[in-house]
């Protein structure tokens, strides 16, 4: 068997050349995505943690002033009961009246300062909670969260009384389009099967348009002529923080 040298180093001189390529062009690169994508995972769990710390940082706070407006109460309902004691027999009566309404105002303060401090903090959560689940939300695939959002327009539609049902179909009849609206644009084929399901709901002339509106954080808005379906986190929210309000401010 005959070996040509030269041949052999040519091949050498190629792979060697080939292997130099690939690593300059294919597994640098490869590597510094890895390291960004690494280090933007790394910077979004510090930006998680941070915000988790300034949370439970604010509701210590309100802890602690829980605790002095109690000391505060504690000392002043003392320093009233020494007051009457030392008060004389002629004016105990009026005294008594007098310290009575002090603490009564003092309890209303009190209620009034410890409902406006826990309405801050739930509001807090509230927003901060909004925050995580956009964040989790983001990670989840288009299709799935998709399927979802569909799926309960489909469960709520269908639980209608059948008359509610038709006076929405009939909404649609004479052209008018449905609006959907979502949080972010859904790929075509996504697109095209939600206009399968919504039309085997609603009729099989139904149009249906999709708009895109990032407030809505996640879910779905159906949007018809005269009346409209919520089925987004924007509206749950919405809903929350009206909760919150009324509670903090009952009058």
């Amino acid at each position: 068997m005959h070996l040509d040298w030269w041949t052999l180093a040519l091949q050498t001189v190629n792979f060697a050349v080939l292997v130099w390529l690939l690593h300059r062009f294919l597994y640098r690169p490869v590597l510094r995505l890895v390291e960004t994508r690494r280090s933007e995972v790394q910077r979004q769990y510090a930006d998680a943690k941070a915000a988790e710390e300034k949370a439970n940082a604010q509701l210590a706070a309100v802890e602690a002033e829980r605790v002095a407006i109690a000391s505060e109460r504690e000392a002043a309902l003392k320093a009233a009961a020494t007051q009457i004691r030392e008060m004389t027999a002629a004016g105990r009566a009026k005294s008594e009246r007098e310290a009575q309404a002090l603490l009564e105002s003092g309890r209303k303060t009190l209620a009034g300062e410890r409902q406006q401090a826990l309405a801050a903090a739930q509001q807090f959560a509230l927003e901060l909670g909004a925050t995580f689940a956009q964040q989790l939300l983001a990670e989840v695939p288009v299709a799935l969260r998709a399927e979802a959002w569909i799926g309960r327009v489909e469960q709520f539609v269908r639980g209608l009384a059948p008359a509610e049902r038709d006076a929405l179909a009939r909404q649609l009849a004479s052209g008018e389009p449905l609006i959907v609206v979502t949080a972010a644009p859904l790929p075509s084929a996504i697109a095209d099967a939600w206009r399968g399901r919504l039309r085997a709901l609603l009729g099989n002339t139904t149009t249906v348009d999709f708009k895109v509106r990032p407030e809505l954080i996640a879910g779905a808005e159906l949007r018809f002529p005269t009346a409209e379906l919520r089925f987004s986190f924007e509206s749950a929210l919405a809903t929350l923080r009206s909760e919150v309000a009324a509670h903090a401010d009952p009058h």
